[in-house]
C-alpha cells in the first residue's frame, strides 16, 4: 500500500535544503584553516630553545623583537633605539604593568638583550619576561 502525500503544487515547501550552508560553512573552513597560521607571522626572528614552561596568557602582550641585524620592533613596526620607551609608553597607555615579551634572535648578543630589558625594567615596567623556543631532543 502506497501513501501519497495530500499536497498541492501551490503551497510552499516547509523544509529547510541545509546543503548549501553546508557547503558555506566547508569553505569558510577551509580558508580559516589555510590563513590562520599566516596570521601569527611577525618580525622573522630565530629564537633559541629552553626548556622551561611557557607562561599562562591572561592579556595580549606587548611584544619587543631584536633580530640578527640588531634591529628593534615593537609588535610589527620598526623603532630606534633611543625611542623605545616613549613608544612602549605610548602602546601600552602609560600601564607599567603591562606584559612585556622580548624576543632576541640567538645570534644576537646576549648583552644586548639583557641591556634592552634592564631599560625597561628601569623606566618601571615589572613584567618583563623573555621568549625561546620549547627544547627538541637531537
Amino acid at each position: 500500500m502506497a501513501f501519497k502525500l495530500n499536497r498541492s503544487s501551490k503551497e510552499p515547501m516547509s523544509e529547510i535544503n541545509v546543503t548549501p550552508f553546508v557547503d558555506v560553512m566547508l569553505v569558510l573552513l577551509i580558508i580559516f584553516m589555510v590563513t590562520a597560521p599566516l596570521l601569527t607571522v611577525g618580525v622573522q626572528v630565530d629564537l633559541p630553545e629552553s626548556s622551561a614552561d611557557s607562561l599562562p596568557e591572561e592579556a595580549e602582550p606587548l611584544t619587543l623583537t631584536i633580530n640578527s641585524k640588531g634591529e628593534i620592533y615593537i609588535q610589527e613596526s620598526m623603532v630606534e633605539y633611543e625611542k623605545i620607551i616613549a613608544k612602549v609608553l605610548a602602546v601600552s597607555k602609560n600601564r607599567t604593568d603591562t606584559r612585556i615579551y622580548v624576543r632576541g634572535d640567538k645570534t644576537i648578543n646576549y648583552g644586548r638583550v639583557l641591556e634592552i630589558m634592564g631599560l625597561l625594567s628601569g623606566s618601571g615596567f615589572t613584567k618583563v619576561a623573555l621568549i625561546s623556543e620549547p627544547y627538541k631532543e637531537r
